[in-house]
C-alpha cells in the first residue's frame, strides 16, 4: 500500500498508544476496540507489513469520522486523521473501497451529492427562485442542506430575509468538494470538484457558507490543495454575528435556556467558538456543556448515517446524555448535519434548536 512516509510513521507511532483511547465517539459509542484510532493505525501497520489485505480494514477506515478529537487530545502531536484520509485515497486507486462508499463517490460524481439526489423540495426551491438574482453575496447551502434538511436550509434563508440582507442563492449551486474529501481524500476528482465550486463563488464578492462541513473545506482544504478562491468566505455564524452586533438583525431575549454544541470544523479547525456564542446569548441565556470549544463531542452526521446509522444514534444519544446529566433541557447547534443526528434520536428531555430556530421562534 503507497502511503507518505510521514503517515506511516504515524501510524507507528499510534499503533500502541492509548492516549486518546477515551476520546474517540466512534470507539465511544459501539464499545469496540476496533473502532478507536489506535486499532486503526494497528490495522493499517499489519496491512503495510503484508500481514493482511487492505480490503480487510477498509470498513474500519469509514468508521472514523475525521472529527479531530484524537489529534486535538494528542500531546504528542501524531494525526490518525491525515494516515485515514492517505488510505481512503489509496484504497480508491487500487479500486478497493466497500461497496457502499464506492456507490456514494459515483453519486458525487453524478449528482454531486452522494446521496444521488436530484432535486429539491419545492418550498426551498421557490425561495432559492426568490433569490436568484446576481448580488455581492452568496449563500452557499450546501448539500446536506438542500438535499437532506430542506427545512433548515428554508430557515438559513430566512433569517438573512430577516436582517434584510442582498444575497443571491444558487438553484445549480455546485458542491464544494466536501463528500468527495471525506470520501477519497485528495484525488484529483475532489480537487476538480473543489475548483469548479471556486470558479462559481469568484463571481461574488463575499460567499456565506452555511454548513460547517464546506466552511471547514473551503476555508483550509482549498488552500493545501492549491485550489484558488478569490471571493472571501464567511462562516454562516461569523455573518449572523455581524449582523446581531451591527444591529442588522434584531435580537429579542426569549425566557430559554441553551447550551451550544460546538461543530468541531468550526471549533477545532477553523478555531472559531464565539461567533456563535454571541448569537446565542443576544437571544437565550447561554450555559456549557461540561466539553465545549475544542474540547467538543461530535454528534453525528448525515453522511455517515447512509452506513452506521446505528451508531450514529448511539452518537447521538451520547452527547444528548451530556446535556441532561447536567441538567440542561435544551441544544442548539450551528451545524445542519449534527442538527439531523440529535433529532433522530427518539427522546423528549432535551429540545434541540438550531441557530435559525432560535432566531426566528
Amino acid at each position: 500500500m503507497m502511503i507518505s512516509e510521514k503517515a506511516k510513521q504515524h501510524v507507528d507511532s499510534c499503533r500502541f498508544c492509548w492516549m486518546c483511547h477515551h476520546i474517540c465517539p466512534i470507539g465511544n459509542a459501539t464499545g469496540h476496540e476496533r473502532s478507536t484510532p489506535r486499532a486503526r493505525a494497528l490495522g493499517i501497520s499489519l496491512v503495510n507489513r503484508g500481514a493482511i489485505e487492505l480490503c480487510e480494514i477498509m470498513d474500519n477506515i469509514y468508521e472514523c469520522a475525521g472529527c479531530g478529537a484524537c489529534v486535538h487530545d494528542c500531546t504528542t502531536g501524531w494525526d490518525p486523521v491525515m494516515f485515514t484520509g492517505e488510505v481512503r485515497l489509496q484504497a480508491a486507486l487500487e479500486d478497493e473501497l466497500p461497496v457502499y462508499i464506492n456507490k456514494m463517490v459515483d453519486n458525487c460524481l453524478d449528482t454531486g451529492n452522494a446521496y444521488g439526489k436530484t432535486a429539491m423540495c419545492e418550498t426551498l426551491t421557490a425561495a432559492i427562485a426568490a433569490h436568484s438574482a446576481p448580488t455581492d453575496t452568496l449563500l452557499y447551502l450546501g448539500v446536506d442542506a438542500r438535499y437532506m434538511a430542506c427545512k433548515q436550509a428554508l430557515k438559513a434563508i430566512r433569517v438573512l430575509e430577516k436582517a434584510g440582507v442582498a444575497f443571491t442563492v444558487l438553484a445549480d449551486e455546485p458542491a464544494s468538494g466536501a463528500q468527495l474529501e471525506f470520501l477519497i481524500g485528495a484525488a484529483e476528482e475532489t480537487k476538480e470538484q473543489m475548483a469548479a465550486a471556486a470558479k462559481a463563488m469568484d463571481a461574488y464578492k463575499t460567499v456565506v457558507i452555511y454548513d460547517p462541513a464546506d466552511s471547514k473545506v473551503i476555508k483550509q482544504t482549498y488552500k493545501e490543495y492549491g485550489v484558488a478562491l478569490a471571493a472571501k468566505p464567511v462562516t454562516y455564524t461569523a455573518y449572523l454575528a455581524e449582523l446581531v452586533k451591527n444591529g442588522a438583525l434584531q435580537a429579542e431575549k426569549k425566557n430559554k435556556t441553551v447550551v451550544y454544541q460546538d461543530p468541531f470544523q468550526l471549533a477545532r479547525d477553523l478555531e472559531e467558538t464565539e461567533e456563535a456564542r454571541a448569537v446565542i446569548a443576544a437571544f437565550a441565556e447561554l450555559h456549557e456543556l461540561h466539553l465545549n470549544r475544542a474540547e467538543t463531542v461530535w454528534a453525528g452526521n448525515i453522511l455517515m448515517a447512509q452506513y452506521l446509522p446505528d451508531v450514529m444514534k448511539k452518537v447521538a444519544e451520547r452527547r444528548i446524555f451530556n446535556a441532561t446529566s447536567i441538567g440542561e433541557k435544551a441544544i442548539v447547534t450551528a451545524s445542519v448535519s449534527e442538527y439531523v443526528s440529535l433529532k433522530a434520536v427518539e427522546q423528549s428531555e432535551v429540545e434541540i434548536l438550531s441557530l435559525e430556530d432560535l432566531i426566528l421562534d
